[in-house]
């Protein structure tokens, strides 16, 4: 199995909490003793993980040079979901999905993931070109949300989008331009949100298939929103509608 470097405090003790027996070895800075640390290697230890106390310049490695907090583990690659069908498949409730289109900051992406996981989505959706990778710096910010929320990268996201809506899921764009906002549209439990990179936007051929476009009122000086704040408001506001929905 591929193994995998998950540096930062998040990251790895979301890790140790959830699925200690993927995480092979934790290294930490060997000059690190405060409080938080001690916790850290408290939790591993427990979890009969081996902690190893390195220099700076082998953490520094091994996260590839990327801010660690003096702390990275080596853990097996968890793997949630084959396809974006084995999601859908596997649901027991209408599908609420996320789908970037040109996101391309792995910090964004980490964002939208940890977003998608406090609101119930169900998977992160986005193409496999021009979109973040999943690696370290996503894994980090997401601080535990990429072992618990799929992240499904698909060849040709228009043809995804029009098999989503063959299965009646609604596509709904956001978007600054919309005549509609958030709060005045009729949207169904079974939706995909799809949202474009900051600045650039939806692309068009992704506009194009979406069933309806909405805004997120902007009421201040700033035109528009980081898009993983952007991801917050438009899916825990599904997840507003589903939870305040009359009981069957």
């Amino acid at each position: 199995m591929a193994t995998s470097f998950l540096h930062g405090f998040h990251a790895v003790i979301a890790r140790l909490r959830t699925q200690a027996g993927s995480v092979r070895e934790v290294y930490v800075d060997r000059d690190r003793r405060d409080a938080r640390m001690r916790d850290l290697v408290k939790l591993a230890e427990a979890a009969g993980v081996q902690v190893s106390a390195v220099d700076d310049a082998l953490l520094d490695k091994l996260a590839a040079g990327e801010r660690h907090q003096g702390v990275v583990a080596a853990a097996d690659a968890v793997v949630l979901a084959r396809s974006l069908d084995d999601v859908l498949d596997a649901l027991a409730e209408p599908p609420l999905l996320l789908v970037l289109d040109g996101v391309t900051d792995p910090h964004n992406l980490g964002a939208c993931l940890r977003v998608a996981d406090g609101a119930g989505a169900h998977a992160v959706v986005a193409p496999r070109d021009r979109a973040a990778g999943l690696g370290g710096t996503a894994i980090k910010v997401a601080s535990g949300a990429a072992d618990s929320v799929p992240y499904v990268t698909v060849t040709n996201l228009a043809r995804t989008l029009d098999e989503l809506k063959e299965r009646g899921i609604w596509v709904v764009g956001a978007a600054d331009e919309a005549p509609r906002s958030l709060y005045q549209a009729d949207i169904p439990d079974a939706v995909a949100w799809v949202l474009g990179a900051e600045g650039e936007g939806l692309r068009q051929l992704t506009r194009a298939r979406c069933d309806l476009l909405v805004g997120i009122p902007m009421l201040g000086a700033c035109a528009s929103l980081n898009v993983s704040v952007a991801a917050g408001v438009v899916l825990y506001e599904s997840r507003r509608r589903r939870l305040s929905a009359p009981k069957p």
